[in-house]
């Protein structure tokens, strides 16, 4: 397959002949949840990364438009070295391959990996008022777009809840609630998926950020609840105060706005929060049913748990709380068991 596939050959010929690299040869490096996929390209002794966004699909200029404003503000993003934006291809500083998820899970110190993540993203917060100026508000139609993911592919695709189950009042009037709580905040530059996965392990200058394309000018907490309740890694709430706490801290030293209070702040953290992980919720289901990528149903129960944790913490959101514990979290094991036993059906057949 990869032998033959057509893109694969076009990146062979770019990287070649057009840029004239000695490239001995080409591997997978990853895909991610869009139609982008990535490769690395060995050159005798330097490999690089190949991003292959198919044209059709996949626009390469926000990229670029965001690599250079985080690249201004000295964030460690990789370096592009060729861009050919007509055809969907752009030659990259290879990153490696170990991102903050896999030392997380064998052990390594959360503190000094959260902490140079933390002090990257006060840099970009404080210093890239200009930058965060060129980028297009994350605004109401956008965070009601997202949120309205969650009943469609969540809880009518995945948990088959008819409409009066689902209680379409209910939930427009959290939403309402959320978009004007994030409105309400500090407006800064917002990578919005600042999370381990993004996050690469760096010996110098970490960390390495990637899948940053899709950056807004939005609510100071985004980014921070993305790090802090990672849709795919899980820490003690204890522990995540104290990692917020810091984070003011660090804002406050450099004068930035870091709410009234720590209270303030949290609340902050905690319902910009809601609103992500609502769209997570819908997004991880679409995934699956629209595009077959089973691999994020696994995350459902994490990513739910935070919702239920943050709705039960703040009395504006106790209607939305009881929904979750009544309707949705008695149901998700089930519907989980029953997907992921169907993804596991298809496999031979691909294979």
């Amino acid at each position: 397959m990869f032998e033959t596939d057509a893109r694969v050959a076009l990146i062979r010929d770019w990287v070649s002949r057009e840029l004239r690299l000695p490239l001995e040869r080409i591997e997978s490096a990853s895909s991610d949840a869009s139609f982008r996929r990535y490769f690395r390209a060995f050159c005798g002794t330097t490999s690089y990364v190949v991003m292959d966004a198919p044209p059709e699909k996949e626009d390469v200029r926000p990229y670029l438009k965001v690599s250079s404003l985080l690249e201004s503000l000295s964030v460690h993003v990789p370096h592009v070295y060729h861009a050919d934006v007509a055809r969907g291809l752009l030659l990259l500083e290879d990153l490696g391959s170990t991102p903050y998820l896999q030392r997380l899970l064998a052990g390594d110190d959360a503190d000094k990996l959260y902490g140079d993540a933390l002090e990257t993203l006060a840099l970009v917060q404080v210093r890239g008022a200009a930058a965060a100026a060129e980028l297009a508000p994350y605004g109401r139609t956008e965070l009601k777009r997202e949120m309205a993911l969650m009943p469609e592919w969540f809880l009518g695709r995945h948990l088959g809840l008819a409409g009066d189950a689902a209680q379409p009042g209910l939930l427009h009037d959290a939403e309402e609630f959320l978009v004007a709580e994030a409105l309400a905040q500090p407006q800064v530059f917002v990578h919005r998926d600042y999370h381990a996965r993004n996050l690469m392990v760096m010996p110098l200058r970490n960390p390495g950020v990637i899948d940053f394309q899709d950056a807004l000018r939005g609510p100071v907490g985004y980014d921070l609840v993305s790090l802090l309740k990672d849709c795919y890694i899980a820490w003690p709430r204890e522990r995540v105060v104290h990692w917020v706490s810091e984070y003011r801290r660090r804002l406050r030293e450099r004068g930035a706005d870091g709410g009234a209070d720590e209270a303030q702040f949290l609340r902050w953290f905690d319902l910009i929060g809601v609103q992500r992980h609502i769209k997570v919720l819908g997004i991880f289901c679409r995934l699956w049913y629209r595009d077959g990528k089973a691999g994020y149903l696994a995350d459902l129960p994490r990513t739910l748990a935070y919702v239920r944790d943050a709705c039960g913490r703040y009395a504006e959101l106790s209607a939305l709380a009881g929904f979750l514990e009544r309707h949705v979290a008695p149901g998700l094991a089930a519907a989980n068991a029953r997907e992921l036993t169907a993804a596991a059906r298809r496999e031979p057949a691909r294979a």
